[in-house]
């Protein structure tokens, strides 16, 4: 488990962790806000359109195998778009031309770095109870969404001077290296082409197994750990009554979350008046990040297991209470008013995204979790292709805009999910 909350976190942390920078670079280099937010988009798009794809490859190639190409993916594209940053930035060519091969170089995120987050939810849901699946999704899942506020508000401290305002990039590829280390050196090979080995390749946890029935004898032949074309589940469709009500959830409350997740930046240079001082500038959005990443920690590793929340529950009060604080952030006018509302907006989207994961993934049964964890990382990186940058395009005009929107979502989903959303389940031991 520490190794995969390490390639959830490390991931999620890299792909964010520009967003407490980039402002600032975009305003170094004069380009607009817009397009800042919109060098994202492709990169989102590709991950929509891949994840799927390397989820079902996991079938054949093993979900480790899927792991270390998305953290090839990962590392390359943190060193090369932190280049291209760097150069950029002293003058080597026009700033559009910076901003175009770093979404060039981003993309290699998108496409291949996909490959790590649903291999490692499969990964992690076909080897627990299902009694227990909500809490170790959450944990997983409270990693990458962690993550995503963590790595922005580490960014600054990773700056230095012969680098500059790329360095962090450069920074999480050599976490990346670390990680990819780690990956090979401890965490057991499930690849089918290999020998089966216990729990790593075979599904025990349909009932509660002894000790002795986790551990290969080693006489599987090579051939039987091989599953054949005709013994693979069905492909899981994205219109599948089961799932389709955490899809519109997810879908929904991920974009509302993008939203504010892509304003938020340039909000605190614009309600502080910091546009012409970069270094308080950075200073002052880590601090803002940094209480959401203490709320997000709050939600998934202290609330949801402690009140024993089931998924419905964690996506009803989490809607409930990211409307709540998106409504603060849109009337404050200080730092202290920013934080609060960010970090109660966290706290919401903390609660809401191990909710759905986890609602999604007890829908369907146990062959078909490669599939749904294929769906599930194309719903949270379908929310990063357009709802940043139209969120941005928004503020523009009006900059308390972007957090009504998101209110309005957040309060829809909330009452669409009580009358829709499957109750929660009591745990059942013989299940």
């Amino acid at each position: 488990m520490t190794v995969l909350f390490a390639v959830m976190l490390v991931t999620a942390s890299g792909n964010t962790a520009m967003q407490s920078i980039l402002p600032t670079i975009g305003t170094q280099l004069k380009i607009p806000d817009f397009w800042v937010s919109a060098a994202f988009s492709w990169s989102a798009l590709l991950w929509v359109y891949t994840a799927p794809k390397w989820a079902r490859m996991s079938d054949h190639r093993g979900r480790k195998a899927l792991m270390r190409l998305g953290m090839i993916g990962f590392t390359t594209s943190m060193a090369l778009a932190g280049l291209a940053l760097f150069l950029g930035l002293l003058g080597w060519y026009s700033a559009l031309w910076t901003f175009i091969l770093f979404a060039i170089f981003r993309s290699l995120y998108g496409g291949l770095g996909s490959a790590a987050p649903p291999a490692v939810q499969a990964y992690v849901a076909a080897r627990t109870a299902r009694e227990d699946r909500t809490k170790a999704l959450s944990l997983i899942s409270s990693s990458f969404g962690l993550g995503t506020i963590v790595g922005p508000a580490i960014a600054p401290l990773l700056i230095l001077p012969l680098l500059g305002l790329s360095s962090p990039m450069f920074a999480f590829a050599i976490m990346g290296i670390i990680v990819m280390i780690a990956l090979a050196l401890k965490l057991p090979n499930d690849d089918p082409g290999f020998e089966a080995r216990g729990v790593v390749t075979s599904e025990p946890y349909s009932a509660a197994p002894s000790a002795g029935s986790l551990k290969d004898d080693g006489h599987e032949d090579e051939a039987a750990g091989k599953p054949s074309e005709d013994s693979l589940p069905p492909r899981l469709r994205w219109g599948d009554k089961r799932i389709k009500p955490w899809l519109i959830t997810g879908i929904m409350g991920g974009n509302a979350h993008a939203v504010i997740l892509g304003v938020i930046g340039f909000l605190v240079l614009d309600r502080l008046g910091l546009r012409a001082d970069p270094e308080t500038a950075i200073e002052m959005t880590g601090i803002v990040l940094m209480s959401g990443a203490a709320a997000t920690l709050l939600a998934q590793w202290g609330l949801i297991p402690l009140l024993q929340m089931g998924p419905r529950s964690s996506v009803l009060w989490g809607m409930l209470l990211a409307a709540i604080g998106c409504l603060v952030i849109g009337v404050a006018d200080d730092l202290y008013g920013i934080i609060i509302g960010f970090a109660v907006s966290s706290l919401g989207f903390g609660l809401f995204r191990p909710g759905f994961t986890a609602g999604a993934s007890l829908a369907v049964d146990r062959s078909e979790q490669n599939g749904v964890a294929g769906i599930v990382a194309s719903v949270n990186g379908m929310a990063f292709i357009a709802s940043p940058a139209l969120g941005v395009l928004l503020y523009t005009y009006v900059s308390s805009l972007p957090f009504w929107i998101a209110v309005t979502m957040c309060l829809f989903i909330f009452g669409w999910g009580f009358k829709t959303l499957k109750l929660d389940e009591a745990p059942s031991l013989d299940r």
